[in-house]
């Protein structure tokens, strides 16, 4: 039966508007994600199916390919579905109890991974707020570092726009000597002087070496 021809008070979409998302089943609401069916099926009977197969936490980790494997469900679909739980990842890693930075150790367990092995230098700034938690890490470029690339503009912008009113920098030595050159040390007190016009204070510049790291503070 088509989603039409169904009693009001049985569609989803009238249910929602008038009652609310929480009165409508996990295939409802599935069902005004997906939107329609096919010609045997209608898309409620279609996301019953899908989780008769899966549950919710099953479905999240599906591939496309798998998705696929239920009929009524094409790529597209089975986009819409991964969109979606991507969507959810992402927002509960927002929601994620944010670190506390405490030492220049901690900035570099937190980087190593990610800098290991990386043939270029990658310059990253860490977001904190006043309790020196962590609010985002923020990509600033990649490739030999000099006073051009590393603009207190492009350091200071993302600071700006997500409320941190503290900074680490943190950069790698692909060579894994993580010895500061004369241009670090310059870029660091440059940054630093920018900072305490625009009232950001910079806690620290460190540099990520293999399995050791040097931190501007400590030094």
């Amino acid at each position: 039966m088509k989603i039409s021809n169904l009693p009001k008070t049985s569609r989803p979409r009238e249910r929602f508007l008038e009652l609310g998302p929480n009165s409508l089943s996990d295939a409802e609401l599935f069902a005004l994600i997906l939107r329609t069916g096919n010609k045997n099926e209608n898309i409620i009977e279609i996301s019953n199916k899908l989780l008769s197969i899966y549950s919710l936490e099953e479905l999240q980790n599906c591939s496309l390919i798998e998705l696929q494997k239920i009929k009524g469900i094409g790529e597209a679909k089975a986009m819409q579905l991964s969109s979606m739980f991507e969507l959810f990842k992402r927002m509960q890693n927002q929601f994620k109890e944010k670190i506390k930075i405490s030492s220049a150790k901690q900035v570099f367990e937190l980087f190593k991974n990610k800098l290991k092995d990386k043939k270029q230098e990658h310059f990253y700034i860490l977001l904190l707020d006043t309790k020196n938690k962590v609010i985002k890490q923020e990509k600033i470029s990649s490739g030999i570092l000099d006073a051009s690339i590393v603009h207190p503009r492009e350091i200071f912008n993302p600071a700006i726009k997500n409320s941190s009113s503290r900074i680490i920098l943190v950069h790698n030595h692909p060579s894994g000597d993580p010895t500061p050159s004369k241009e670090d040390l310059e870029i660091t007190k440059n940054l630093i002087q920018a900072g305490e016009l625009l009232g950001i204070e910079i806690l620290d510049h460190i540099i990520i070496g293999e399995n050791t790291f040097w931190s501007y503070i400590e030094n």
